[in-house]
């Protein structure tokens, strides 16, 4: 907001809005810092709070852990996490919007329906502390219902996915989400695919055939560290979604065999959602580049066709390189750079500034300016001036050029090659250059 300048805001943000007391514009720099904040920790919650109802909550040290209330810091952030949450649907009842009409609401009332009509549940529900609300009873199924009742917090990423759609026009960014994208459902794939295991027990699932590989078997409390199960757990899955699909972990029991099904299926989907358009974003990302190389062949056979002197050329090269760098082809300041069709001059022309110009017209010209009797003895700033308005046109053998009794727009020079006069069928005369 404090980078934009007032030629590129919108009206509404040019005008000083009437508010009431302790409201808050949604472009103030505070309200951006705020989200951006919110944002980052919309991330922390999505990446840690599956691992932590699947992982944590399911080991017998971080259990009792938990239990023992907020002295663990992880419990501690999840706190702030829970507090901030609900500082942010206050802060929402008492911020402004735009409204269909393109003004700012500043009224609380107002604002407080709008809210209420928009995202407060899923606000809400994301921001209850179920911590607090369970907080005491200990017992195994009470510490699982609570992680599975935290992953509620997910839901604030929808509105994050709305917010990210302002950076769809650019390529390397779109990009880049799609890969995080494309990471967080592994990640969370990772976590169920773990809680099948720890459920299915510590004979027949995935966990057993890990233990055995890695000569650390389940016995009782003992077994493969919590490491060993989430990096093999999220090398299965991303090897599932790529399919790839190794085989050195792999399903055993039929609910693992079923839950495998379902990540292929996604992963299928995925590949084609994701990295079916990788190609045409990169291709995106380069066009510019490719278009810039494309339309510099093309003034370079222009330049080769109308066999221009060495001093024009260079000039003619160097401004176009300097007037559309490679390094920044897309530039929203300029048109198109030049649309060259050989050996047509008028469109070469229009990517140029008028000195330029004159100076490819009066070298394409040259032979008509200098043999011609009616251009003899004229000054150089005429000729220049005359060149410019000259339009090469070609008329293929037997075509008629000028009808009789036709309104005459323009006057024809005869630079190439020879025309008739046809009074009915009679030729008249033969004209030449």
């Amino acid at each position: 907001v404090l980078s934009l300048g007032a030629d590129v805001l919108p009206e509404y943000k040019l005008q000083a809005p009437r508010i009431h007391r302790w409201t808050i514009l949604h472009y103030s720099p505070f309200k951006a810092v705020w989200d951006w904040l919110i944002l980052l920790l919309v991330i922390y919650t999505a990446i840690f709070t599956p691992y932590s109802a699947a992982f944590l909550l399911s080991n017998s040290e971080e259990a009792q852990r938990h239990h023992c209330g907020y002295c663990s810091p992880l419990n501690v952030v999840d706190l702030i996490v829970d507090i901030m949450f609900i500082i942010d649907i206050l802060i929402n009842f008492r911020t402004t919007y735009v409204n269909s009409n393109e003004e700012v609401v500043s009224h609380p009332a107002k604002i407080a329906i709008h809210y209420f009509k928009g995202w407060f549940l899923i606000d809400m529900v994301a921001a209850i502390p179920f911590d607090l609300l369970i907080f005491g009873s200990g017992s195994e199924e009470t510490t699982t219902l609570i992680g599975l009742l935290k992953t509620a917090r997910l839901l604030r990423l929808v509105r994050v996915a709305r917010k990210l759609d302002r950076y769809s026009e650019y390529g390397a960014a779109v990009l880049f989400l799609l890969m995080c994208t494309f990471a967080l459902i592994a990640h969370w794939l990772a976590c169920i695919w773990y809680a099948i295991g720890n459920v299915e027990g510590q004979r027949t699932g995935w966990l057993h055939a890990l233990g055995q590989q890695i000569g650390k078997p389940l016995n009782g409390s003992f077994g493969p560290s919590i490491k060993d199960k989430y990096v093999t757990a999220l090398y299965f899955t991303f090897s599932s979604l790529t399919s790839v699909g190794f085989g050195n972990v792999s399903p055993n029991t039929n609910s693992e065999k079923i839950f495998s099904i379902c990540v292929m299926l996604i992963g299928s989907l995925m590949y084609a959602s994701i990295f079916g358009n990788v190609s045409a974003i990169i291709q995106r990302l380069y066009s510019g580049t490719a278009r810039y190389h494309t339309q510099m062949l093309r003034v370079r056979e222009f330049i080769r066709f109308h066999q221009i002197p060495n001093p024009l050329r260079q000039r003619l090269e160097e401004y176009f390189q300097h007037a559309c760098p490679a390094t920044r082809p897309d530039r929203g300041d300029k048109p198109p750079c030049l649309s060259v069709t050989p050996p047509g001059p008028p469109q070469v022309l229009k990517g140029f500034p008028e000195c330029l110009q004159a100076d490819i017209c009066l070298h394409l010209n040259r032979s008509l300016l200098q043999n011609c009797a009616p251009f003899r003895g004229a000054t150089k700033g005429c000729l220049r001036a005359l060149a410019m308005k000259f339009k090469t046109t070609h008329a293929p053998p037997g075509d008629t050029l000028v009808h009789a009794g036709d309104v005459l727009t323009a006057l024809y020079f005869i630079s190439r090659g020879s025309i008739e006069i046809l009074r009915g069928d009679v030729v008249v005369a033969i004209l030449g250059e």
